[in-house]
């Protein structure tokens, strides 16, 4: 092989990794849609569920069959909370934010995992 042909290989060796990289990455982004919503079915699943995250006993929210006053409507969440970290904060542990809070530290008692609680909030964002 030539000193010019190295180059060119190389070249194209880099092109056809970039162009992987950009098509695995449109796979994703066409499959985030249903993995969200996959994700949202299951947060829902776990915001009701009375042994894990149990969202109705305190909250009110559109699908729940008994309404509380305890802590705020579950409405509007991601106009409410466009950074998804902060409400992850507050799910996992609302006693540093507010350590009047009586909401329980879902993720630092291991109440719930941290998929769980991203389900959770996919599932909050589409309230």
């Amino acid at each position: 092989m030539t000193r010019a042909a190295k180059p060119r290989t190389a070249r194209r060796a880099a092109a056809s990794v970039i162009a992987a990289g950009l098509l695995g990455a449109g796979v994703a982004m066409l499959l985030a849609p249903a993995l969200r919503a996959q994700s949202a079915a299951s947060g829902q699943a776990l915001a009701f569920d009375r042994a894990k995250g149990n969202c109705l006993a305190c909250h009110t929210m559109k699908g729940g069959d008994v309404p509380s006053n305890v802590g705020p409507e579950l409405a509007d969440m991601k106009l409410r909370f466009p950074d998804r970290s902060t409400l992850y904060a507050i799910i996992d542990d609302e006693e540093k934010r507010n350590p009047e809070t009586v909401m329980p530290p879902f993720g630092k008692n291991l109440i719930l995992t941290r998929q769980e609680i991203n389900a959770i909030i996919d599932f909050l964002y589409t309230l």
